[in-house]
């Protein structure tokens, strides 16, 4: 029984996958990579790599195609859930499985991620953190293994079976905060959540995935839904209203100063804000069964 499977969701992931599957592969974890209908021969280039690959004939999003992979990994003992432009260093699993045995009653375990400038991401807050509250979002980086209120969806390790018994990935999010929402459960359960300092991994950050026309607009549209959907989830106050007015008008005074970028950014956060105002669904907007 592997006591490590790796679950690798790629959306025109080719630039990315190889460096992510030979990390893997050198720490000899075996992967699952989930293609949610790339364009760009993801899926093929991930097969001739070694992993198993499992090919969505449309885009299911983030964790919906993770939960896939997640089943698939049947004889996994634990799972590490990971974007394609997530390398990891040498060590790195042995340093993850090492602190699942030395905290035994946490949920949730994340390496050190090292950005493309050299510092490394520590998220101090969380919207939905129940615990480790720190409203002012006061950034001190720990020095050594530490509890966390949030740990990025980027590289998580976590038992298969409790991912499971969480009903893993929030199916109704289609992408952004469904990292959160998975951290918020696991701390409702009583367990914690692990930055575990020795275990390093190198994060390209937006390499995941091919740019692409609209991009930006989806991405927003996105962020600003799911912010409101998890802020429901949770009885906390709906960000939308300030969120389509803020951006609303952001949205125009691009659009007649003829700032494209603006447009589409500011235009993309009002209209999913509209959305959830309106009670669309993301599953929905990427027509996708409900």
């Amino acid at each position: 029984m592997p006591s490590l499977v790796a679950v690798v969701v790629a959306h025109d992931s080719a630039e990315a996958l190889p460096a992510c599957l030979a990390a893997l592969a050198a720490e000899h974890v075996p992967a699952i990579v989930v293609d949610n209908a790339s364009r760009d021969g993801s899926a093929a280039l991930a097969q001739a790599a070694g992993a198993q690959v499992v090919r969505n004939l449309r885009n299911e999003g983030y964790g919906r195609a993770n939960n896939i992979g997640v089943r698939v990994a049947e004889r996994a003992a634990h799972i590490l859930i990971l974007n394609p432009d997530v390398e990891l260093r040498p060590g790195a699993v042995d340093a993850l499985l090492a602190a699942s045995e030395a905290y035994p009653d946490a949920g949730l375990y994340a390496p050190r991620l090292v950005e493309p400038d050299g510092r490394f991401f520590y998220q101090p807050r969380s919207l939905l953190a129940p615990y480790l509250t720190n409203p002012k979002g006061r950034l001190a980086l720990p020095e050594g293994d530490a509890c966390a209120p949030f740990l990025s969806g980027a590289c998580l390790m976590m038992r298969r079976e409790l991912f499971l018994e969480l009903g893993g990935f929030d199916e109704n999010i289609f992408l952004f905060y469904e990292d959160d929402d998975l951290c918020r459960r696991v701390a409702d359960a009583g367990q914690a959540l692990i930055h575990v300092h020795g275990a390093m991994a190198s994060h390209g950050r937006g390499r995941s995935s091919a740019p692409e026309r609209g991009r930006i607009f989806r991405t927003r549209w996105h962020q600003a839904w799911s912010r409101a959907y998890v802020s429901r989830k949770y009885g906390l106050p709906d960000p939308s209203p300030v969120t389509l007015a803020v951006n609303g008008a952001k949205a125009v005074l691009s659009a007649l100063a003829f700032r494209r970028s603006g447009r589409e950014r500011y235009g993309g956060s009002a209209a999913g804000a509209l959305a959830a105002l309106r009670r669309r669904s993301a599953l929905a907007r990427e027509g996708l069964d409900p």
